[in-house]
């Protein structure tokens, strides 16, 4: 017989959250703006996560104001110094198509 638990779980081990991820939960729905914003803009870009990178960004910055997540350097979650370059330009390509 095995010694894990139901489903394959392992009885007695405690279990560890993520070093990064979610948590805490925003249950106070701090940043419900900035998440649906960016959940909006997934759907209308066909879930390609690249031409939202822009909100990305925007929603984790609130996660650090609001004490949600720890506060990093946005290079360290992926933002480098090309970030910012690439946004305006793409921020310039979309005016120029909706015009």
């Amino acid at each position: 017989m095995s010694a894990g638990g139901a489903f394959g779980g392992n009885r007695g081990l405690r279990p560890v959250p993520p070093e990064k991820g979610v948590f805490p939960l925003d249950h106070m729905h701090l940043c419900d703006v900035e998440k649906k914003e960016y959940l909006n803009c997934l759907k209308s870009a066909g879930h390609k996560s690249e031409q939202c990178r822009h909100l990305s960004r925007k929603y984790l910055e609130c996660r650090m104001e609001k004490n949600l997540m720890a506060k990093q350097d946005m290079s360290e979650l992926g933002f480098g110094k090309n970030f910012d370059a690439e946004t305006k330009l793409e921020e310039k390509v979309e005016g120029t198509i909706e015009k």
